[in-house]
């Protein structure tokens, strides 16, 4: 980091890890071109075969894993999510189930419950006027 070229190669990665570039768009994937491009090089000018660049680049392999990792974080909360939704979507499904079919029980109750006593049947719902 002490090598003067080397030093905008990492400040342009350390504005790619903060998420404030000035050059590339906002949320670019941090890679050796995207970090080459924010320090105002060409688009492959990091190369591996380079020795002076073998910090530089274990430094941009440890920072693209670390903004991997926040969106694998993310898409597994949103696959939990997902379940959750889903198991409470099918206990809404069989508790109005239970609602309906308990509905349905009291109606034939209550038609019984005329025949035997020579009432009319009460409307489960009132009419509307």
């Amino acid at each position: 980091m002490t090598n003067d070229p080397l030093r905008v190669y990492f400040e342009a990665l350390e504005r790619l890890k903060r998420g404030q570039p000035n050059i590339v768009p906002r949320g670019t994937k941090i890679t050796n071109d995207a970090v080459s491009l924010e320090a105002g090089r060409k688009k492959g000018s990091i190369k591996k075969s380079r020795e002076q660049f073998a910090d530089l680049i274990a430094a941009i392999s440890a920072a693209a894993a670390d903004q991997v990792r926040p969106q694998m974080e993310q898409a597994e909360k949103m696959s939990k999510a997902r379940q959750a939704a889903g198991n409470l979507r099918g206990q809404l499904d069989a508790a109005l189930e239970r609602e309906l079919s308990l509905l349905v029980e009291l109606y034939e109750m209550k038609k019984k419950l005329a025949k035997l006593t020579g009432e009319n049947v009460l409307p489960i719902r009132s009419a509307r006027r």
